[in-house]
């Protein structure tokens, strides 16, 4: 699998990475359940619920459900500025089953930005937390291993993708 680069930066985290995939197909990936039920979350924590509005002021709620019963991470996504298919600017939130907001947990602006060159596409991906510490628990809480984890899981979607069905 191709490297992440990642740098944390007081209350913000940048990581970069290449994949060997069209831009269009790459942004496609992120707008659509039927994709990120296929690589969104670690291999220990997929994706088991998605409900996707992909729209500025939409919402993307999910679910990842961990190795151990009972196991579960809500996710609430609001989308705030959509272009196709260059950029996604969203304000994620831990929630509960409902969508609601768990205001005891951190939550970021995140920035996705899709840049082509030579037939592939670099994603730089900005996450910015109210506070340094903020942005430490969620360190804390693994999240440079899994967002690796889950980029590899989108490099081996893309390849299955582009490989043409003999």
């Amino acid at each position: 699998m191709m490297n992440t680069n990642v740098q944390v930066r007081g209350n913000e985290i940048v990581m970069t990475r290449v994949f060997d995939a069209p831009k269009k197909l790459v942004f496609e990936t992120f707008s659509d359940c039927k994709h990120l039920n296929n690589w969104w979350g670690p291999r220990s924590w997929p994706l088991v619920y998605c409900n996707m509005d992909f729209r500025e002021g939409g919402t993307w709620h999910f679910c990842m459900k961990g190795p151990h019963v009972g196991d579960e991470s809500w996710g609430k996504v609001i989308y705030k500025e959509i272009k196709a298919p260059d950029r996604i600017v969203y304000d994620d939130y831990f929630s509960d089953k409902e969508g609601n907001i768990n205001q005891l947990l951190p939550a970021a602006e995140i920035a996705f930005d899709f840049a082509e060159g030579s037939g592939k596409t670099m994603i730089t991906s900005r996450a910015k937390y109210p506070t340094d510490e903020d942005l430490k628990k969620v360190l804390d809480m693994g999240m440079v291993d899994g967002m690796n984890e889950t980029l590899d899981r989108l490099e081996e979607l893309l390849a299955r993708m582009l490989t043409p069905s003999s």
